[in-house]
């Protein structure tokens, strides 16, 4: 696995964002994991987590001019990686959306540097259904803007419903005709478990989810 990946993880479960036993999703399903971004929730921990972002990113070669956080969680995220970038050497704009447009002072929905003719990456923790992640590419392109990617934390590699044989991860990058770069999977996940003696009962649990609600194809 690469680094960013088992940093990633150790981080998360260090921070208590990433979790296992049983949780009921959205979706229904019950899951023998949960993740949950929003505790990252210290300085040291999102400017590691952003490291890790930055990594996976680099890895990929993903083109972007600005960042771009859906609200809320997005905020935060996309701004480390912001200052993640700027201690590499690359100074890059950030932007972000409000739930509800404002109707006085300088008013709208955007906050931050404008989005018109440049490229945009969406940065989020995870991709459930899609529609948030739809929602903040919409506004993009309202403002002018280019899709050129999203970055997420944790790609769960789920089905998206019933009948289905792609997640939901993949849907939206078929559909927006842009690459979807995760930190890590939840195949990374399996391999990170199947390493570490103190995750060794959880193994058999995490290995039977994806075999139930795993898409085939993992290829991005």
């Amino acid at each position: 696995m690469d680094d960013h990946r088992t940093r990633f993880l150790e981080l998360a479960l260090a921070a208590r964002a990433l979790r296992f036993g049983q949780f009921t999703l959205k979706s229904g399903r019950i899951s023998p994991y949960f993740f949950n971004a929003g505790l990252f929730d210290s300085g040291a921990a999102l400017s590691a987590l952003a490291a890790c972002y930055a990594d996976a990113l680099d890895q990929a070669g993903t083109g972007f001019d600005l960042l771009f956080g859906p609200a809320y969680k997005g905020i935060p995220l996309a701004t480390a990686l912001a200052c993640e970038y700027a201690r590499r050497g690359r100074d890059l704009p950030v932007a972000f959306n409000r739930k509800e447009a404002k109707t006085h002072g300088e008013g709208g929905s955007l906050i931050g540097a404008p989005l018109e003719g440049r490229r945009v990456l969406v940065v989020d923790d995870v991709i459930t259904a899609g529609t948030a992640i739809r929602e903040a590419l919409a506004t993009i392109r309202g403002a002018g803007g280019i899709p050129a990617g999203i970055a997420i934390a944790l790609d769960r590699q789920e089905i998206a419903g019933e009948g289905r044989s792609d997640s939901a991860a993949q849907a939206v990058a078929a559909e927006a005709g842009i690459p979807v770069v995760a930190v890590a999977t939840l195949d990374d996940l399996l391999a990170f478990a199947d390493a570490s003696d103190a995750l060794a009962d959880e193994r058999a649990r995490l290995q039977a989810y994806r075999v139930q609600y795993g898409v085939r194809d993992t290829h991005r």
